[in-house]
């Protein structure tokens, strides 16, 4: 599957390989020639125009290691140049989404952390990155948590989500939860800290006092709760989440893109990089007027033909 992505990315944008790499979004992704593992970490389906992304390491509660970083991060390359995908579901395999990054990769070293843990933790930016190169001089990273993608995730979240798991499904635009989810900063326990994202993403989606409740307390908290606190959009019944998500994505992708896409990225702006109000309002402003030309004229022509009156579906 590794290569597959790479084969789609290649196929959906006009790309020349480079050596044992691929440039993509300005980006070379490396290829390791000994990383790619005989089962696949990571699955890809299509339905219509939705990407399922699954997380394939059930045995290990879908724990996230190198080579599944590595696979994630193409798949959501792949992904955001796919012309024929609107949304992708981001969702794990067997009964539970994620229990974090795997320790085991940390575990190994007995006096501190060997060198190539270190190198790993400190070129990769996170314990999920994949390393990228911008030259054979240079070299920089991006993993799948440091991923702005430019079109939306859904997260279908059933059993665990914890530690990494949680902070894979903060990444994700929409979360949805079964009855009996289980999420929670569990490696708290263990001297592990936030590194791929939770201490962004978290206060940003729930509130500074929520979020530092879950973080410095480490405890595990339900369904119930999450939606509560606004950590989860919508909770299903157990064994429903993965095909709730995907209804939901296709109820998203049915709506003009451009827009969609537009008013997606102001928010996320406004949230992360804007430094005050009116910043926010002209970049709002600023991105909408090409969408106007491309999507409104035509969008306002329909309603004013009778489409979509009173909220009717279209």
């Amino acid at each position: 599957m590794y290569r597959q992505c790479l084969n789609k990315l290649h196929q959906t944008v006009k790309l020349q390989p480079i050596g044992n790499a691929l440039c993509v979004c300005n980006r070379k992704l490396t290829l390791d020639p000994q990383s790619e593992p005989a089962v696949d970490p990571i699955t890809i389906d299509k339905r219509d125009k939705v990407t399922l992304i699954g997380l394939n390491r059930p045995g290990s509660r879908n724990a996230v290691n190198r080579d599944m970083a590595r696979q994630l991060t193409v798949a959501f390359l792949a992904f955001e140049q796919d012309n024929s995908s609107n949304v992708a579901v981001l969702h794990g395999k067997g009964d539970h989404f994620c229990a974090g990054y795997d320790l085991k990769e940390l575990a190994h070293s007995e006096s501190g952390i060997d060198e190539e843990t270190m190198n790993h933790l400190h070129n990769v930016h996170g314990a999920m990155g994949s390393k990228f190169v911008y030259s054979n001089q240079q070299r920089y990273t991006e993993g799948p948590t440091r991923l702005h993608i430019k079109k939306p995730v859904i997260a279908a979240v059933n059993g665990y989500g914890v530690a990494g798991g949680l902070e894979l499904a903060l990444l994700c635009d929409l979360r949805v939860f079964e009855e009996s989810t289980i999420v929670g900063v569990f490696n708290r326990r263990f001297g592990v800290p936030l590194v791929d994202g939770g201490t962004v993403r978290l206060p940003a989606l729930v509130g500074l006092s929520n979020a530092l409740d879950l973080i410095l307390t480490g405890r595990a908290i339900d369904s119930e709760e999450a939606i509560r606190i606004g950590l989860a959009n919508r909770v299903v019944k157990d064994g429903e989440a993965l095909s709730f998500a995907v209804d939901l994505a296709k109820e998203i992708s049915h709506h003009p893109q451009m827009s969609l896409r537009a008013d997606r990225d102001s928010a996320y702006n406004a949230m992360f990089n804007s430094t005050s109000k009116k910043e926010s309002l002209d970049y709002e402003m600023n991105h909408a007027l090409d969408v106007v030309a491309h999507e409104s004229i035509a969008g306002a022509k329909r309603f004013k033909d009778g489409e979509g009156r009173q909220g009717v579906a279209i």
